[in-house]
């Protein structure tokens, strides 16, 4: 009789437990379904492509599906955002998703690289849709083991000097100055700089402490990496653009279900790519406020200046072409001349 009601008993509580499993089917399922992004990127959170970029992209992708995602973002300073890593971490699948520069570490992304060429494109907008454009025939093989959500540039960088006056080309020999990447270092070693290899986030200190004489830097960097505190002398020649990459790792994206890769896919591409000029012009005025004192000198460039610059830069440019075709890339200068004559239709 007790086994009886014990048998009893423990069918009661098991029809409970179903009839209310029944009315509230999705509880546990949801918790459990619950896909957690991780997003990383070498940034600061004061600088524009976090806080109006992959900040508000993060959270549009969580509204899109429903809450079904949750983006973490693991921003510069983090032990997820070191800027030498973030293509080894995104491919490995140690994050899902992440921005990185296309010039650190060196070495990778050759083709893509070549819009840093100088003088390869004059804006922002028209080097992002040109890298965009040509991504499908000319890139793409660089970009093995990622789902590419967008390649862009910034608009044409400067060089920012601490303590020196920078006017002629003459007036950059000897000049210690931190460099993006390769093709911008290959330009500041033509025209008698010694270029200088670090992390965007150590350039305040070693700047300060004299270690480096300056930098090519964006205008958006003084603002959101505090330069302008350290930098009093600028130079707009509208020499270079650089490029960076936002991609996810491809295994983690074709395992996401197809209402969420429908949802990276709506926030990318096609529909990110034309925004990034309109950003870089607003993060620039950032910079270009910050640099607004009277404690700052900023010279720009007149159009037969920067003829001169290009004259000079010539034999580089070439040289840096002949390297890559040294290294296999045996249609470097097809992709630098299609690089230039795409741009040119976009900003013209």
């Amino acid at each position: 009789m007790q086994n009886l009601r014990r048998k009893t008993g423990k069918a009661f509580i098991g029809a409970a437990l179903a009839s209310v499993m029944a009315v509230f089917p999705l509880c546990g399922a949801t918790a459990q379904d619950k896909i957690r992004i991780k997003l990383a990127h070498f940034l600061p959170t004061a600088n524009g492509m976090h806080s109006d970029f992959m900040e508000p992209w993060a959270r549009d992708l969580e509204a899109c599906t429903d809450g079904q995602v949750e983006v973490t973002i693991y921003p510069g300073g983090t032990q997820l955002g070191n800027i030498a890593k973030l293509h080894d971490e995104v491919r490995a699948g140690i994050v899902d998703i992440a921005h990185g520069l296309h010039g650190i570490p060196g070495g990778r992304f050759e083709r893509t690289r070549i819009i840093d060429l100088p003088f390869t494109a004059a804006s922002a907008d028209a080097a992002t849709r040109t890298l965009w454009e040509l991504y499908p025939d000319y890139l793409a093989g660089e970009y093995d083991g990622l789902k590419v959500l967008a390649l862009h540039a910034h608009n044409p960088g400067q060089i920012h000097t601490t303590d020196k006056r920078v006017e002629t080309i003459d007036d950059l020999k000897g000049l210690r100055l931190r460099f993006p990447s390769g093709a911008v270092k290959s330009m500041l070693e033509a025209l008698g700089a010694t270029p200088q290899g670090m992390p965007p986030g150590a350039v305040y200190e070693n700047a300060q402490k004299g270690v480096i004489d300056g930098a090519a830097f964006t205008w958006d960097t003084m603002a959101s990496f505090k330069l302008a505190e350290v930098m009093k002398h600028h130079l707009d020649a509208k020499a270079y653009v650089v490029s960076f990459w936002f991609t996810a790792n491809r295994k983690a994206y074709e395992s996401w279900p197809q209402n969420v890769r429908d949802c990276v896919d709506q926030l990318s591409g096609d529909n990110l790519i034309p925004k990034f000029g309109d950003w870089w012009i607003a993060w620039d005025k950032a910079g270009l406020d910050a640099v607004a004192g009277d404690d700052h000198e900023i010279i720009t460039l007149d159009d037969e200046q920067r003829a001169e610059w290009a004259a000079e830069l010539e034999p580089m440019i070439d040289a840096y072409l002949a390297d890559l075709e040294d290294k296999g890339i045996e249609n470097a200068r097809e992709i630098h001349d299609k690089m230039k004559e795409t741009a040119a239709r976009y900003d013209g």
